[in-house]
């Protein structure tokens, strides 16, 4: 059995439903880390570290669902091993192809190269050997866009190069029965284009992968590869007349109950289909992306739910990347379509207010009145145009940090804390070689 000091991951689940956990801190859905394992059910072991995995006694084998963060490896092993110890893995389906999905299996076919059993046999998505792929071409991005998005302070710090692929792709659908349960698989689109959810009907577990994770979806991470808002919904609307009893997210804690399920996936959809159509309708009426920003507001019957907040992504995060989608990489403002270089704008504005001092007092004084987009605008025009200076520096040190401690966001706070760590060792971006 799992060690009984680590969390009940259940009586959490019941607390987060209930909105008694603090989502933005201390048990935020992809930052928080639970050790150990807790039995979900019967025959059911479910972990949290970065993102939710769980393995699933079939009756002939057991069934990972999803495989975890190279974090995750160790304790996974053991803690599967403690609850079955002589059980192989006969399979595991990914849900897609990000880091913290992916890892544990290789433990697992060590073990059975060393037992003489066969290794577990990986269900994925057509797409995810492509994606293993673009990982590997784009290693040094990568690594740069997570550094930022994490505000890992950490030179040495680099994205893994080397990943398990799949053994069996699908496009659409799949269905694999093992034991005494069915596995069904389905392909959607939403963080990712490579999603898998699975359906396992016999016992009424949904597992959605991230098109699920106890926050507003993150749909509109600004590092990142084109992500879907509308599919998004359709997805989750798909999922819905199942009558599912468990559901297994990406992140966060399992839901348990049909009308607590229901509920979650009606809203996530809704959520995200509000979004979608109205930055499509702010689009097809011409505006700027700058105008279709503010015509977007989140919906207001949602706003309480507690599996709605924007702890991870923020909702303006999502408008931008429909924007992307349909409306390319131009932002609609005119003198944005053959720019001057960031430099080259900053010393014009620079010497316009009258010099770097000038900029700097105004930048310190916006973020005291509490308008700290405007004082991050105006200090990062000083520091394009004064790269050298330790004030401006110093000033945008403390100009980001006040900004991040009002975000809800932690994808936004931390970009943030990013550039007031870089300013404290008197550089832009530490994820940048410039």
């Amino acid at each position: 059995m799992p060690d009984e000091q680590h969390p009940n991951l259940l009586d959490l689940a019941e607390q987060v439903w209930r909105g008694e956990l603090d989502l933005q801190f201390e048990h935020h859905p992809v930052h928080r880390y639970y050790p150990g394992s807790c039995r979900l059910a019967d025959g059911l072991l479910g972990f949290k570290g970065i993102a939710g995995f769980y393995v699933l006694d079939s009756g002939d084998g057991l069934v990972m669902l999803d495989a975890g963060h190279l974090l995750d490896v160790k304790r996974c092993f053991e803690e599967t091993r403690r609850e079955w110890p002589d059980t192989p893995v006969v399979a595991a389906i990914y849900s897609h192809h990000h880091v913290d999905h992916v890892f544990s299996v290789t433990a697992f076919d060590a073990e059975a190269d060393e037992r003489c059993w066969p290794r577990p046999v990986v269900y994925a998505h057509e797409r995810v050997p492509a994606h293993f792929d673009r990982y590997r071409a784009t290693l040094g991005w990568n690594t740069a866009i997570n550094r930022r998005q994490f505000a890992i302070d950490a030179p040495h710090y680099r994205w893994p190069d080397s990943y398990r692929y799949p053994d069996v792709l699908y496009r659409s659908n799949l269905t694999f029965r093992r034991g005494e349960l069915t596995f069904e698989l389905t392909h959607g689109r939403g963080e990712t284009d490579d999603i898998t959810w699975t359906w396992i009907p016999e016992r009424r577990i949904l597992h959605t992968g991230d098109l699920f994770i106890w926050a507003v979806p993150n749909a509109g991470n600004p590092q990142k590869v084109q992500r879907y808002v509308g599919d998004w919904a359709d997805s989750l609307e798909r999922m819905l007349p199942l009558g599912a009893e468990i559901l297994l997210p990406g992140h966060g804690l399992p839901i348990l109950g049909a009308d607590r399920v229901r509920r979650a996936l009606d809203g996530t959809a809704r959520y995200l289909r509000s979004i979608e159509e109205q930055s499509v309708a702010a689009m097809n009426r011409g505006l700027s992306l700058d105008q279709v920003l503010q015509a977007v507001t989140p919906p207001a019957d949602l706003a309480d739910e507690p599996y709605l907040q924007p702890v991870y992504d923020d909702p303006s995060f999502l408008v931008r990347m429909v924007w992307r989608r349909y409306g390319g990489w131009w932002d609609g403002e005119f003198d944005n379509i053959v720019p001057a270089t960031k430099r080259e704008q900053a010393e014009a504005w620079v010497e316009l207010a009258g010099g770097v001092e000038k900029v700097i007092e105004a930048a310190r004084f916006e973020s005291a009145a509490g308008r700290h987009a405007v004082a991050c605008h105006l200090i990062e025009a000083a520091r394009y145009a004064a790269p050298e200076r330790a004030d401006v520096d110093a000033a945008r040190a403390a100009i980001y940090r006040a900004n991040a401690g009002t975000q809800v966001s932690s994808m936004a706070r931390n970009i943030l804390n990013h550039a007031a760590l870089a300013s404290d060792q008197g550089r832009r971006d530490l994820a940048s070689d410039d």
